[in-house]
């Protein structure tokens, strides 16, 4: 163990390298230890990982970059209309537990299109269910990826390009070679180190503002500067600057929006692939339920933790940048730490009013054409346009002046622990849990979309007499070229992290997860009703998000509430595609042909228990 003062003391960046490069040991020893030697390996760790196992990696798998780095973000910004993240991320969990993870357990299959092929009888219906598949994992994988990009590039002061190079190298080594059983025990690690990580500076920031190191009794506790209850602290900064009170509701968002959020979110989550695969890796049906809420446990450990995290890290960058009274801070006497976000190109200042000073207000940082602030090229080095020619310094929401600083909300639990002051080893335990949530998540998704190309549509569908050591063979290179395809996405990511995210929840809303409580809940449902489902699901969400966020294109110019479909915004819109896949689909059901009778009475066995089931076969 090192010693604690000689760490504190080390060089930040020494020490950074040496917690990363410990983890990344350790996450390829349990890769190689690991070593994945047939299909039940590779695709389901060969159904004997213990419940709490399972739930600790299901609570890894879930706290992506987006949970990590991005979450605590939106609630510092959004306050309590971020409450839809938490809401919608956790609830979808209870969703899972009681209506599919114990039925899709029994069914007994590799992958979710192996579900639906057969429930629904068809080939097609599998290809399709792929197909969406990919769409989702491809749009959530390149929201971890821009986390990677994040990490890296300030933590391990890499280009972006190299750091997403590294850790698309690490995700290759661990899911490559160990598949669904390594990467089952490498989140196990992964989730200790990402805990570890998120709550010892939050602890240390409870102290600090609060005097109570217990986080979630910090976010309703006084504060040591005797200016009141954190939250109605928060609530006069930010009015003073202009700014929305943060405990108002429905400042950024309608109600609608909230709520369709809420919901996309919350059966967005049940139908996320890459979730319901971990449901297949235990031993028993009654073990699906049991994981399900291990899982609730551990990732409720960071998700109560995430509120007080946001509130103070949105004090302490407030109080950092405009200092005592709000009067601004010379650019000068900035500490290193806005100089090192600033190069990164996920913070800048552009001094309005030529008074040398920082000022952090509501408005727009930047407005108009110009050239870039940083030297990172004609975009910011994540793909943020930042310009310089500024508008005129007038106030701003009666703010007392222009806003002059622009700060990337995925930036807010990394910077945090530098703001605050932290040591130097808290710093490298950030770095470290970024790394593990991004890699975590992006390597269930990237087997998952290895799993359906090499099972569902090479072995099932175009080449049935494949051996299992040809397929285990083909599923390790599907695994190698989606990861190069994430690594792209990475480099040319659509949106700040938790949005890509939500995009991706959107499309499984009104895509797969329909189709899987029809097909276990529905016997009359058939295999027309829900190819027709799918694709009026995934192609109305996805052409909304396409339409209106520019993934690929450029984005439509209004993309605002008054153009929205019912006011709902890109990231809720997959409540109404989920909408429309129920409906379409039990309007084509009744008008063609009900299942043939050995389907129905599968569904029967499905939701029947195991004792039950036998009596009913016979």
């Amino acid at each position: 163990m090192l010693n604690t003062a000689w760490m504190i003391d080390m060089e930040l960046q020494t020490l950074i390298y040496l917690v990363v490069g410990a983890t990344f040991a350790l996450y390829i020893g349990i890769a190689i230890w690991a070593n994945a030697k047939t299909t039940g390996d590779f695709y389901i760790a060969g159904k004997g990982v213990h419940p709490i196992v399972n739930g600790m990696a299901t609570g890894a798998d879930w706290m992506s970059a987006a949970s990590f780095i991005s979450m605590a973000g939106l609630i510092s910004y959004l306050g309590y209309e971020a409450g839809v993240y938490l809401m919608g991320w956790t609830g979808g969990y209870v969703l899972l537990a009681m209506l599919l993870a114990p039925y899709l357990r029994k069914f007994g299959k590799f992958t979710v299109p192996e579900f639906i092929s057969d429930r629904y009888y068809s080939r097609a219906a599998r290809v399709i269910a792929v197909l969406c598949l990919i769409f989702i994992s491809f749009t959530y994988v390149a929201g971890q990826m821009r986390g990677v990009g994040i990490v890296f590039s300030r933590f391990l002061e890499l280009p972006i390009d190299q750091g997403l190079y590294l850790g698309m190298g690490i995700v290759f080594i661990y899911s490559v070679i160990g598949g669904m059983k390594g990467i089952t025990y490498t989140q196990v690690a992964q989730y200790i180190v990402l805990m570890f990580a998120y709550s010892v500076p939050a602890i240390f920031m409870a102290i600090q503002f609060t005097g109570n190191p217990i986080p979630q009794i910090a976010f309703g506790s006084q504060m040591s500067d005797g200016s009141g209850f954190l939250l109605d602290a928060l609530d006069k900064t930010l009015l003073d600057l202009g700014f929305g009170a943060y405990t108002e509701p429905f400042n950024d968002k309608s109600m609608i929006d909230v709520a369709a959020i809420t919901l996309a979110l919350m059966v967005g989550t049940a139908g996320l692939p890459h979730v319901i695969v971990r449901f297949f890796t235990v031993p028993k049906v009654s073990d699906a339920r049991k994981s399900a809420g291990w899982a609730l446990i551990f990732i409720a450990l960071l998700y109560t933790t995430a509120p007080v995290v946001g509130s103070l890290s949105r004090l302490n960058i407030i109080n950092n940048i405009n200092g005592p009274d709000n009067a601004g801070t010379a650019y000068t006497d900035m500490p290193s730490w806005f100089q090192t976000w600033e190069s990164s190109g996920l913070l800048g200042w552009f001094d309005h009013n030529g008074d040398g000073k920082l000022q952090y207000a509501a408005g727009k940082a930047f407005a108009g054409e110009g050239k870039p602030v940083f030297d990172a090229g004609q975009r910011g080095a994540l793909g943020e346009r930042i310009i310089t020619n500024p508008s005129e310094g007038k106030v701003v929401n009666n703010a007392p002046f222009a806003n002059e600083i622009y700060v990337d909300r995925d930036i807010m639990v990394l910077a945090s622990p530098e703001i605050a002051q932290l040591p130097n080893w808290v710093i490298a335990l950030i770095a470290a849990g970024g790394v593990a949530a991004a890699l975590s998540t992006a390597a269930g998704l990237l087997l998952v979309i290895s799993a359906s190309i090499s099972h569902d549509l090479l072995k099932s569908t175009f080449m049935h007499k494949i051996s299992e050591k040809n397929e285990l063979r083909a599923s390790r290179i599907t695994s190698a070229f989606a990861i190069l395809v994430a690594g792209y996405l990475g480099l040319h990511p659509p949106a700040f992290v938790a949005q890509v995210v939500a995009f991706a929840f959107g499309l499984a809303a009104s895509s797969l997860f329909p189709v899987l409580i029809m097909g276990i809940f529905s016997k009359r449902m058939n295999k027309y009703g829900a190819i027709c489902g799918m694709l009026t699901g995934l192609v109305f969400t996805m052409g909304y998000i396409i339409y209106f966020k520019g993934i690929f294109i450029e984005p439509m110019a209004a993309n605002t509430a008054e153009n929205w479909l019912f006011g709902i915004s890109p990231e809720g819109i997959g409540a109404i595609g989920m909408c429309l896949n129920f409906s379409v689909a039990f309007i084509v059901s009744s008008l063609t042909p009900a299942p043939p009778q050995s389907v129905q009475n599968m569904v029967e066995r499905i939701r029947l228990p195991n004792a039950a089931a036998a009596a009913h076969d016979h």
